[in-house]
């Protein structure tokens, strides 16, 4: 019995361990979709007038840096759209302190040929998004748009 003994534990561990996932398995697989959906959240996005769109939206106008490749300077103005008025504030606050530095710093790390045409454009909006979400205190950054796009030789 005393050999038989580790062999015992060893099949009841294996046994348990097989229903445990066939259970998690089962539930995955034949979840009913209404089920999930409702555990989903849906989100709506509203359409802004042009003056709540205006009220939201903070500009960066002509922020000028050299790219990676020192021979390209380039010329950039932004739009924010941000989801609230109190978020655009404080966002407003932080523009010259903090957001600055992080464009500035993503701009730099990048060369004229990832700037090309509208996927460059494109990328460099959503890593600024993503940069510059985090350092929002309250409310979300929405959408960062550029307005105004140069790219010359020095």
């Amino acid at each position: 019995m005393k050999k038989m003994l580790p062999w015992l534990i060893t099949i009841l561990l294996s046994i348990t361990l097989i229903a445990i996932v066939s259970i998690i398995l089962f539930k995955s697989f034949f979840t009913d979709p209404k089920e999930q959906a409702t555990e989903t959240k849906t989100i709506e996005v509203k359409a802004l007038s042009a003056d709540e769109r205006v009220a939201v939206t903070s500009e960066l106008k002509e922020f000028r840096r050299n790219l990676k490749d020192r021979e390209y300077v380039v010329i950039l103005s932004f739009a924010f759209q941000l989801d609230k008025k109190k978020t655009k504030e404080d966002f407003d606050k932080l523009l010259e302190i903090e957001v600055r530095p992080i464009i500035n710093r993503v701009i730099a790390d990048m060369t004229a040929d990832e700037l090309q045409g509208s996927q460059g454009e494109d990328a460099l909006e959503s890593k600024l998004l993503n940069l510059i979400n985090p350092i929002i205190p309250k409310g979300k950054l929405i959408k960062v748009e550029i307005t105004d796009f140069t790219l010359a030789p020095l």
